[in-house]
């Protein structure tokens, strides 16, 4: 079975009709085309709910299954859907939006800081970085003005694509140190921000992105902390 990621093809489509493919042992719902990012790369799966003829469950998130499958796993025990079934899925959209803000800003959080990454997270309006570094970053105030410049720019967030072999020909591409991109399907998503010569920043990506930068809107940078002797963790949320 082809899984379609719906997520990936439109990140703006908070709702969708499907059919159940299949149900885990574990009581999951495996839909033949997923709208529902499933966790990954730092972000979150998504929440929502689960229409049918006869029935609804609430989704408390998604996950990576077989085969590149996306199970979708239920807030609490539940009838669930026959095989088969027509299915409507509803995002909770206002949670996923706040995903696609930060994650977005921390792509620019890591041009404004150009170490490597060695660890980040993303929540509902907020998310984080470490970066190996062996000084202090520049203070706080700095990195806020610098990333906030960035996103008032109001850059195009687009994506590409890079076979394995151009990929590993350029390992400056990859940001992270312990997260690898996903490679063997032939090729790899790059998130591009900006275009032309005014790309700011191009890495492999499977989340979701806003589809300008001024969409983010005004961010915060919360806190900088120690995280080891090289490792120094930077936290950010949306100001409103």
């Amino acid at each position: 079975m082809t899984v379609l990621p719906l997520y990936r093809a439109d990140p703006y489509a908070a709702r969708a009709e499907t059919r159940l493919a299949a149900l885990t042992p574990e009581g999951g719902l495996v839909p033949e085309a997923s709208v529902f990012y499933p966790a990954g790369g730092g972000q979150p799966g998504d929440s929502g709910w689960i229409d049918w003829e006869g029935g609804t469950i609430e989704i408390a998130t998604a996950v990576k299954g077989e085969g590149g499958a996306v199970v979708l796993v239920p807030a609490a025990p539940a009838v669930l859907p026959p095989r088969g079934s027509a299915l409507v899925q509803r995002l909770d959209w206002p949670r996923r939006h706040l995903h696609m803000r930060i994650h977005t800003a921390l792509h620019l959080l890591s041009v404004v800081l150009p170490h490597p990454v060695t660890g980040g997270q993303i929540g509902p309006g907020r998310g984080r970085l470490d970066f190996a570094l062996d000084a202090p970053p520049p203070p706080r105030e700095a990195i806020e003005e610098a990333l906030n410049a960035l996103i008032d720019r109001d850059l195009a967030v687009t994506e590409d694509w890079i076979d394995d072999a151009g990929l590993a020909a350029n390992p400056g591409l990859v940001k992270t140190m312990r997260v690898a991109p996903p490679q063997g399907e032939g090729r790899v998503r790059l998130v591009r921000i900006g275009a032309g010569e005014e790309t700011v920043d191009l890495q492999p990506c499977g989340g979701t992105h806003v589809a300008r930068t001024a969409e983010i809107g005004r961010v915060l940078v919360t806190k900088i902390e120690s995280k080891g002797r090289q490792n120094r963790r930077v936290a950010i949320a949306l100001d409103g």
